[in-house]
């Protein structure tokens, strides 16, 4: 842990991370419950209604090198409470008002919002917590599950007793309140943090290498790349295939609720075992081979195997992200280039992540089969394998 923090800062530290980070997935993972309650009440196409969860990925992609730039400006405290702010109002216009053009809306700012808030939150655990970086990230992947599972499995259930998708949706801004009043409490007195001032060392300004110039930072923009198209494919459109193949809403939903527990676990799990065990291929091709097998579970459409494919799914769901948060932490040295290693990464990585569902939605309304689905999954999950060896494990460096 970095010396600049005393023990209580730090465990506020740890903790507004994990209560910010549990705000950054329930406005896109909500949606996939809802999405043919949505489609058959606003009377959409499917490539209409799965715009409400590709529009966010993509402007998490788009938008991610606004956090270096309003880091500097603002600095991370007021730029972090800004942005909770911004999706805590906008999950929360989505009770009023039963319109696409809202949905959209508050799709893209929400977007937004969570694309600066990402690298920021990667840059503050390089510079706080050196040493302690898988740890923390396993916090903030935690995070990241726990409000997943949730909303994946209790948006249905919030359907079921409401009978209003926009009480379903919009529930999930009082998380917000919980993310604002521990970022206060971790962000009280003196306690700052500037990015920038983790480039200044010695009194010369050290020279930060550029992601875009460096084919490593490639490789990994392009696995992240890959593994959002998988996770927000299966998170987006799993519920439909279900009810699909005969079962109920809340059977849909509960099929989220296995494959998204397990992946809470995972998400806090692997990175433990990651510092103990560091060998990176490994870990990658264990969690991409149950990604195979668990598609190919689902492929067959027999409920008792697509119990046992959601339980297989969410290793892969819980294990793929930290490690690819843990990539460019492992390759920089400084807070600085760690954020903007991140930040190119997520700017590519989320465009990517959020096309493919969106292909995935308009192969869908020309053809009416599930297989070309399933075939596009899968195809993810053998490009990640061979990435996988290109990677490699993480080298040690001489300081």
């Amino acid at each position: 842990m970095s010396k600049k923090v005393t023990k209580q800062n730090a465990f506020l530290i740890i903790f507004a991370i994990f209560a910010i980070s549990i705000n950054m997935r329930p406005a896109i993972t909500s949606i996939g419950p809802m999405l043919e309650t949505i489609r058959e009440q606003l009377t959409l196409s499917n490539a209409q209604v799965s715009l409400l969860t590709a529009v966010p990925v993509i402007c998490m992609g788009v938008f991610a090198s606004m956090a270096p730039v309003l880091n500097r400006k603002f600095g991370l405290k007021y730029t972090i409470y800004a942005m909770l702010i911004l999706i805590g109002l906008m999950t929360a216009l989505r009770g009023f008002i039963s319109s696409f053009l809202i949905l959209i809306g508050t799709a893209f700012l929400i977007g937004i919002a969570i694309a600066v808030i990402g690298p920021l939150l990667s840059a503050m655990i390089k510079q706080y917590f050196p040493d302690r970086a898988a740890s923390v990230i396993g916090i903030y992947s935690f995070g990241m599950g726990v409000g997943s599972a949730a909303s994946a499995g209790l948006t249905a259930v919030f359907f079921d007793r409401t009978g209003s998708y926009l009480f379903a949706l919009s529930i999930w801004s009082m998380l917000a309140l919980l993310g604002l009043v521990a970022w206060f409490l971790a962000m009280r007195g003196n306690m700052e943090v500037r990015q920038l001032d983790s480039v200044v060392v010695k009194g010369k300004q050290k020279k930060v290498r550029s992601p875009w110039k460096t084919r490593k930072a490639w490789l990994f923009l392009l696995f992240f790349g890959l593994q959002s198209s998988a996770f927000f494919s299966i998170i987006t459109w799993l519920a439909p295939i279900a009810i699909s193949s005969g079962m109920t809403l809340l059977q849909a939903g509960t099929l989220l609720s296995i494959m998204t527990t397990v992946q809470i676990f995972l998400n806090i799990l692997l990175p433990l075992l990651m510092e103990r065990f560091p060998a990176r291929k490994f870990w990658l091709m264990l969690m991409l081979i149950a990604g195979m097998l668990a598609v190919a579970l689902f492929w067959t459409g027999i409920h008792p195997l697509m119990w046992a494919g959601a339980f297989i799914m969410g290793i892969p769901l819980g294990g793929l992200f930290p490690i690819a948060l843990l990539l460019p932490l492992d390759e920089t040295k400084t807070a600085e280039e760690a954020s903007s290693w991140t930040a190119m990464m997520q700017t590519g990585g989320f465009i990517i992540g959020g096309l493919l569902p969106l292909l995935i939605a308009v192969v869908y309304d020309g053809t009416a089969n599930h297989h070309y689905t399933f075939g596009i999954i899968m195809l993810l999950y053998v490009m990640m394998l061979i990435l996988t060896f290109m990677i490699g494990d993480k080298k040690m460096r001489e300081e």
